[in-house]
Order: structure tokens, then C-alpha cells, then sequence
């Protein structure tokens, strides 16, 4: 990986002659990669947290509750946080901008934690350091909370001009950027036609999300008197999670609009021609949502911490312990959120959602609180609970539910129960369960 360096120089005046600074002018800062990014303040240890969403904000808050002597840092590039549950609903205007985004820097001070804006490009483990674009952080504990990243390469190779212009001209908003503005632009100006909408294989970010985003999207074409056509194609046999309410949903509220055709594995995009070729037949459109398979995070690849078969071939996700979310190589550091790897052979991974990665930080927080006070670390599980809305008037959701235990050998089970009868409590008890995370956090 390469380091970036950052030089600083003061302008150079009238037909480029070199002037050196007097005793009056402080000399500026030289940043490159050694800098140190942020001194030590206190005694107690540095807890350093890459990845401000669910995951990171919530983990600094509670570190920094239970370890108040702690020197608790958050990085993360973005200056706002822009919360993923509830931005399909911002599509259509069922909630506004200020329900999704929210300052950062009020709720450091809040909780009296370290906020700074900055990219993270690299570790050294060895060290215990985290590289930025503004210099070096060391740490004792380190958290990694960055979510996912688009894997465009597994559409395109090494193709990166195919891959921008996917993510330009048909971006997923899936990573919360400038993606869902032009997402939603695209959708508030769609004149009609067939949009497709590409599933990633499991295990994606929020897994009912897709479906939802279609349903509401539809409702908007419908009200609208817009004459759309939207395909999901996705790879898996069957809709999944909340299979019956959303197949209710489509034939029910959105027959015309929306198809779901299954086993539909990506094989060809064409982004130019507006192409694409699946294991379910080939489809041409005139808008796309093209969301290709997920990855763990940009930060994990660079921490090399990625999951690696018998032959070192690597996988997709961290390579982290199913029982405490340490890296299985590193005790010292901590992978929560989207990007952790594989739990039990009954369903795979968690689901990589916000309710989970809410939960994974606050376990995480108390098992550091454990180690730091030397006390025994005892093992907690996460549960999950997404409600998902698919009709706008009336306002109705439908839900689902994970939850996690021990079995007699120790491994973790998953029991799933889908709400499939939508209903107008659910989008309630949605508005109540958002309201208590943020409150948890922001």
C-alpha cells in the first residue's frame, strides 16, 4: 500500500524567488506520514476507533462511559453522520434530511470523546499505529467500524473506468455519500421505462433493505402515474428475509411494477449499452440500481485482515473471533459492524446491519472494560430487528427478527422470525426503535 505524503509550503512570491520566513512568521507544519497525529492525554489507555456510523459512534460513547480515564479517539473522513435505516424512506420524503444526518462534532463534546476528521490509510499492527492522511495515532485497543465496500472488481477486473462509471451513472447508495442524492434525483425525475435493480450475493449490507427500497420506489412511480418497470434480479432462489410479506407486497400493491426474478447471478454488466447479463436470462434498462457484492471495509484490507483459505486464497469478510469480535491474529484488535467475518454454520454471518453493529459496540465496549480493569470477559451476543416499510399511503411495514444463542456445543443458532402481515404499528414501532438508537448514540 502506499503512503501518502503531505507537504505544507508557504507560497512562493513575485516571479517564484524563494523567500524564508522571518522570526515573525511561524514556519508551517510539515505533515507526512510519522507525524504524530495526536498526543496522549492522560494515563489511562488509547482506545482508537476507525469508522464513525453505528458501529464506531456507539462504541466511543460507551468507552468512554465505562472508561472515563481513557483517551478514546474517533476517526472518520466524513464531517456528518448519515444514518443508512430510514434513508430509504428519505427517497421518497417520508422522513427529511435532518431525520438521517446528524453533526458529530456536538456529540463528541457531549460525551467527551475525541472526534477527527480524517482518512484513515493504513496500520501498522506491529507498531500498533494507524496511519491517516494528517499523520500517525497509536493505540492499545484499536476498533475497526468502517462497513462495507463496493466490489466492483468482481464485475469488472481491473477495469476501473467501467466500475466509476457504474458507481456515477447507476450508483447502489449503499455507503452513505453523495450516491444517495443522485439516487434520489434519479428517482424524483424517472420519466419511465425499466429500471433494474441488482441484488449482492449473501452476505450484503441489510438484507430486506433492497426490497423495501423497490416497494417505496414503486409507491413514488405509482402515485406518480409514472410507467415504470423495476426487475430485482437477485441470486438467491427466493426472497429472503421476509419472504411471504414481501411477496405479498408485490403482487398485492405493486403487481404491475415490480418483478422479482430469482437465481439471477450477475455474470456481464454493461454500464455503456445499459446491458446486463444474469444466470436468469439477459435484461436491457433504462435505469439501473447496480449494487455488486459487498466486502468488508476498505480498512480491513489495509489492517490485512481479511479471511484467507487452506491455500491463502482471500476471502471477502475479517477474519475476526465468532466469540468476542477480536481479530483472530491480533487480540488487541477489534473488528464490529458490517465487516465481520463468518459466525456458525447454521446461517453464516450476522446479519450486517445497523441494529447489529449497535450491538456489537456496546458488547465490545464492556469486554475492553473487562480487560482493562483485569476482569473476566464474558461472552454476549447481538439479536437484530429490522422493520422494513413497503407502502407510503397508507404507511405500512413489515419486520423481522433475529435472535442468537448458545447450543449445548457451545455454537452459535439463529432463530428468525418474519412479520409478514404489514401493518401501520410497525411503522411506529419503527419511528420508536430509530428514535431510542439515536438516542443511544447521537
Amino acid at each position: 500500500m502506499k503512503r501518502r505524503s503531505f507537504l505544507l509550503t508557504p507560497p512562493a512570491l513575485a516571479l517564484g524567488s524563494l523567500v524564508l520566513p522571518n522570526k515573525a512568521i511561524a514556519a508551517p507544519l510539515a505533515i507526512h506520514s510519522n507525524s504524530t497525529l495526536l498526543a496522549r492525554r492522560g494515563k489511562g489507555p488509547r482506545i482508537v476507533i476507525c469508522g464513525g456510523g453505528w458501529g464506531g459512534l456507539t462504541a466511543a460513547r460507551y468507552l468512554k462511559q465505562k472508561l472515563p480515564e481513557a483517551d478514546v479517539i474517533l476517526l472518520e473522513k466524513n464531517p456528518t453522520f448519515w444514518s443508512g435505516p430510514m434513508s430509504n424512506k428519505w427517497l421518497i420524503d417520508v422522513v427529511n434530511t435532518d431525520f438521517v444526518n446528524h453533526d458529530m462534532i456536538g456529540v463528541a463534546n457531549k460525551y467527551d470523546y475525541t472526534l477527527i476528521n480524517v482518512e484513515v490509510t493504513g496500520f501498522e499492527r506491529d507498531k500498533k499505529i494507524v496511519r491517516t492522511a494528517r499523520g500517525a495515532i497509536d493505540y492499545d485497543y484499536l476498533i475497526l467500524a468502517g462497513g462495507i465496500r463496493n466490489n466492483y472488481e468482481a464485475w469488472f477486473g481491473e477495469d476501473r473506468e467501467a466500475a466509476e462509471f457504474t458507481r456515477k451513472h447507476f450508483p447502489n447508495a449503499y455507503i452513505p455519500n453523495q450516491e444517495m442524492l443522485t439516487l434520489k434525483e434519479k428517482v424524483k425525475n424517472f420519466k419511465g421505462g425499466t429500471i433494474v435493480m441488482t441484488l449482492p450475493p449473501p452476505p450484503h449490507r441489510c438484507p430486506p433493505s433492497p426490497y423495501e427500497r423497490a416497494c417505496l420506489m414503486a409507491w413514488y412511480f405509482k402515485k406518480h402515474n409514472i410507467p415504470a418497470k423495476i426487475l430485482i434480479l437477485d441470486p438467491k432462489p427466493i426472497i429472503a428475509p421476509i419472504t411471504e410479506g414481501y411477496k405479498m407486497a408485490f403482487s398485492e400493491l405493486y403487481p404491475d411494477i415490480i418483478q422479482h426474478i430469482p437465481n439471477a447471478t450477475v455474470q456481464e454488466v454493461d454500464p455503456y449499452n445499459k446491458k446486463i447479463k444474469t444466470a436468469a436470462g439477459e435484461f436491457d434498462f433504462d435505469e439501473a440500481v447496480l449494487m455488486p457484492p459487498h466486502q468488508a471495509s476498505d480498512m480491513v484490507w489495509y489492517a490485512d485482515l481479511i479471511v484467507k483459505d487452506d491455500k491463502g486464497k482471500l476471502g471477502d469478510w475479517a477474519d475476526t473471533d465468532e466469540r468476542f469480535f477480536t481479530a483472530r491474529d491480533d487480540d488487541d484488535v477489534y473488528v464490529i459492524g458490517d465487516s465481520v467475518g463468518f459466525i456458525s454454520d447454521q446461517f453464516g454471518y450476522y446479519p450486517k446491519s445497523a441494529h447489529v453493529a449497535n450491538a456489537m459496540a456496546k458488547i465490545v465496549a464492556q469486554n475492553i472494560y473487562e480487560r482493562v480493569k483485569e476482569q473476566e470477559v464474558i461472552r454476549v451476543l447481538p439479536d437484530n430487528l429490522c422493520y422494513m416499510m413497503v407502502n407510503a399511503e397508507p404507511r405500512e411495514s413489515i419486520a423481522v427478527f433475529f435472535e442468537y444463542e448458545l447450543d449445548a456445543s457451545g455454537k452459535v443458532i439463529q432463530t428468525q422470525i418474519d412479520m409478514d402481515v404489514r401493518n401501520s404499528d410497525f411503522v411506529e414501532d419503527d419511528l420508536r426503535w430509530i428514535k431510542s438508537k439515536f438516542d443511544d448514540f447521537l
